[in-house]
């Protein structure tokens, strides 16, 4: 357990750096060096630093044990703890704009020191790298350092598509489609990211879509249903297939799920329940056989709502929020930083014995049996 906050230690060195040498020798206290280490402030907020590590010595080998608190605060947390992911490389599946979680993650990742490579639909392709050469996204792309999150390369993708010869003649002719410059397909991508930069260390799957996701199940059509299973889980599955082999020893893999995998959510329909209660049973398989194929962990992480543009299509997310903040356990909107976090971690060497598991961030909701604001537990007055 961390014995102080962030802000604590860093304000006791601050504040020990002055008389660092005097108070050692008077009181038998903790001898601080006299320049000041890097602060916490400049540290990532991922727990990782993006400069050099802070260096807290001890003013003897008998203060040693006094001082053991403050420096695995300040020194020994921020090296053993800290998400340290210079010299990895990620392929991001999913970022079309900067409100969803792909975008966030893609950040997070970022923080850590990692390089990003995306994969973006192709028909949203176009208005993604103009918003992010005019700027718009500056805001939201700065990193803790001040820096601009940048990418290697944004990849043309549709993950419906395994190889280009499953790409029908009125896609391929599609004037949306235009912006693709070769093989948008799952497999193509994953060749040309091999031939560009190598074997990459992450992947992740942002990827939802249901055409019928509006009507109840009972009114889905087969094609609405296979499409939903095909946009939203199968294409997990065949991303780890074809990017599988471009993973480096240690590697993760990481997928968004939701809850209403396994519980009713009246509204969220068209076969997307069934397609992320089948996201979460493949990760378990895919864990298993990746693992052990390849090296890889796979994880799902299952999220809380969060209003971004694509969960906009369900039609009532407003709601979903709001019954979140009503219901869950921490009475808060859930930030899209949060689940970010959280899957830096579980991409992390921190990580390292998780696979094959459903983490759930979503400020407790998924606990609750009961909701709070339940007709049931209304009292007459």
């Amino acid at each position: 357990m961390m014995p102080r906050s962030c802000a604590s230690a860093g304000a006791k060195v601050v504040r020990a750096t002055k008389f660092a040498s005097a108070r050692a020798r008077a009181a038998g206290g903790c001898g601080v060096a006299s320049r000041l280490p890097t602060s916490c402030a400049s540290r990532s907020p991922l727990g990782g630093s993006r400069g050099p590590t802070s260096d807290v010595s001890v003013g003897t080998r008998r203060n040693l044990s006094a001082c053991s608190q403050a420096t695995a605060t300040v020194s020994e947390v921020q090296r053993v703890l800290g998400i340290d992911l210079r010299g990895k490389k990620a392929f991001v599946a999913g970022v079309a704009d900067d409100k969803g979680f792909g975008w966030a993650i893609s950040k997070a990742l970022a923080e850590a020191g990692c390089e990003i490579i995306l994969g973006t639909w192709v028909p949203a392709l176009k208005i993604f790298e103009t918003s992010y050469r005019r700027g718009k996204f500056d805001e939201s792309a700065t990193l803790s350092d001040g820096t601009k999150m940048t990418f290697k390369h944004v990849y043309p993708m549709d993950a419906v598509f395994d190889t280009l010869a499953d790409v029908p003649e009125e896609i391929r002719t599609n004037k949306r489609y235009e912006a693709a410059d070769g093989d948008f397909s799952v497999a193509g991508v994953a060749k040309r990211v091999k031939e560009d930069y190598g074997n990459v260390d992450i992947i992740v799957h942002s990827l939802a879509n249901g055409p019928e996701v509006q009507k109840p199940l009972l009114e889905t059509s087969r094609h609405g249903y296979l499409s939903a299973v095909s946009a939203s889980s199968y294409s997990f599955v065949s991303m780890v297939q074809h990017f599988g082999p471009l993973m480096n020893k240690g590697g993760a893999a990481i997928s968004l799920t939701y809850l209403a995998s396994e519980r009713v959510i009246p509204g969220y329909g068209g076969g997307m329940s069934s397609a992320k209660a089948a996201l979460e049973s493949d990760t378990q398989v895919l864990a298993f056989e990746a693992g052990r194929k390849y090296g890889m962990r796979v994880n799902t992480i299952s999220a809380g709502p969060l209003g971004s543009r694509a969960a906009r299509a369900i039609g009532f997310i407003d709601d979903m929020i709001n019954y979140s903040v009503a219901n869950a356990p921490m009475e808060k909107e859930l930030g899209a930083n949060e689940v970010a976090n959280v899957a830096a971690f579980l991409c992390s060497p921190l990580a390292s014995a998780i696979t094959g598991s459903c983490i759930y961030v979503d400020n407790g909701l998924n606990t609750m049996g009961l909701a709070m604001d339940s007709k049931a537990l209304e009292r007459d007055e």
